[in-house]
């Protein structure tokens, strides 16, 4: 199996300028690229270009400009025209399947922060000086670039990818290894219900609050943005030094917040796939679920529009993007692959609506957010918790299924 790892890197101040050369030389040749593309299909002729025929321009581009594109690692500008390609396999897969297209745009030097390396060894190297109690990484064009390595690489070391987030320089690394064993089996079985009120709620009738790390944030994060409004939109090169702050405060709180969403995602995975051998929670759309409402036209007023509950939909929205639902799912199923348990995805319709006594299935079920009473039979309980408990029997249903 593959397991990424992602350590900080601490360059010294002349290599953290020169890392930053090398982003803006690999933007320069994705776009451009991206240029050459575009300007091939304006013409005429129509000629499509592939990127076999734009890496075989890499020597001459190389050869060219020697003391910028000559400077860095062949195969990571072969990797950097991979990207570009793939985001043009991408655009022409989603025509034909007739969604928004999302032509591939040319990319601002500030939004391209990182260079990928497809193999150790080549333009670059992992753990460059052994013989060294700390380790470094070697690029070529950079050096030997000190790693804060705080936990050891299993397996052997594939790709070396260089990122920047903000101010900070991480490399991420690929490893092949062997599949892990399998945790202890436990012959437990949960169902999940995700939520806004809980962050998670089990059949067995525990609950995971949710933590709110967003709006947990709003005030620092409210008076960094306020802050950051009062200097004027101007060019990046010509922000003072004040305004280069207020930037990155908002930029830190914002990473600060999505760290401590991961790592809640990572503790609670851990402790589920610790727990139980089959877990099963909802199939849910996500991307559609924060989707803002159609606007509804006037038919009296031509021009004007009813209201549409944009603004109570925008809350939710927001409380739902907070949760973080889709990183903690991702990171469930890569635990539990690992741990050797089973992830179950079951359709989400009428789970909290069907009674776990009767079966019996009305919208009346629910009163209220947290209220589960049946109107047949009667059976009252924690609606989150009757959610769990039908995810668990249909995720059991379809496992059942399949094995048979």
């Amino acid at each position: 199996m593959i397991r990424a790892y992602k350590f900080l890197m601490r360059p010294t101040v002349g290599q953290a300028a020169v890392l930053g050369e090398m982003l803006r030389d690999h933007c320069s040749l994705y776009n451009g690229a991206l240029q050459e593309r575009r300007d091939a299909y304006r013409h005429a002729s129509k000629v499509s270009i592939t990127y076999g025929m734009q890496s075989a321009q890499l020597k001459e581009i190389r050869s060219f400009d020697p003391e910028r594109q000559g400077r860095w690692s062949f195969s990571s500008q072969q990797a950097t025209l991979r990207r570009l390609d793939k985001a043009f396999q991408a655009f022409f897969r989603r025509v034909k399947a007739g969604e928004a297209p999302g032509y591939p745009r040319f990319r601002g030097v500030m939004w391209f922060d990182s260079v990928d390396f497809p193999r150790d060894g080549d333009g670059c190297r992992w753990d460059s000086t052994p013989h060294d109690p700390v380790t470094r990484v070697r690029l070529q064009g950079v050096g030997h670039v000190k790693v804060h390595q705080h936990r050891s690489v299993v397996g052997k070391v594939r790709t070396v990818s260089v990122k920047r987030e903000g101010r900070r320089w991480y490399v991420i690394l690929t490893a092949e290894q062997a599949q892990p064993e399998p945790l202890p089996a436990t012959g437990g079985v949960v169902g999940i219900d995700l939520g806004i009120a809980n962050f998670l709620a089990d059949s067995d009738g525990g609950f995971v609050p949710n933590p709110r790390y967003g709006q947990r944030g709003t005030a620092k994060l409210g008076a960094a943005q306020q802050a950051l409004s009062r200097f004027p939109r101007v060019r990046r090169g010509k922000r003072t030094r004040n305004h280069r702050r207020a930037v990155q405060r908002v930029a830190d709180l914002h990473r600060k917040i999505r760290r401590q969403r991961l790592d809640h995602a990572h503790k609670t995975a851990l402790d589920l796939v610790r727990r139980h051998g089959v877990i099963a929670h909802e199939d849910l759309k996500i991307r559609n679920m924060v989707k803002a409402p159609a606007p509804k036209p006037d038919p009296g007023r031509p021009g004007s529009f009813l209201s549409n509950g944009a603004a109570a939909k925008a809350g939710l929205n927001h409380s739902i993007s907070d949760a973080g639902w889709g990183v903690f799912l991702t990171i469930l199923r890569a635990k539990a692959e690992s741990a050797g348990r089973e992830v179950i995805a079951v359709d989400p319709r009428n789970t909290s609506r069907t009674c776990p006594a009767c079966g019996h299935v009305a919208k009346e079920n629910r009163p209220a957010q947290e209220k589960f009473h049946c109107v047949s039979c009667g059976h009252t309980a924690h609606a989150d918790t009757v959610g769990a408990l039908n995810v668990l029997r249909a995720g059991l249903v379809r496992r059942n299924t399949r094995q048979g």
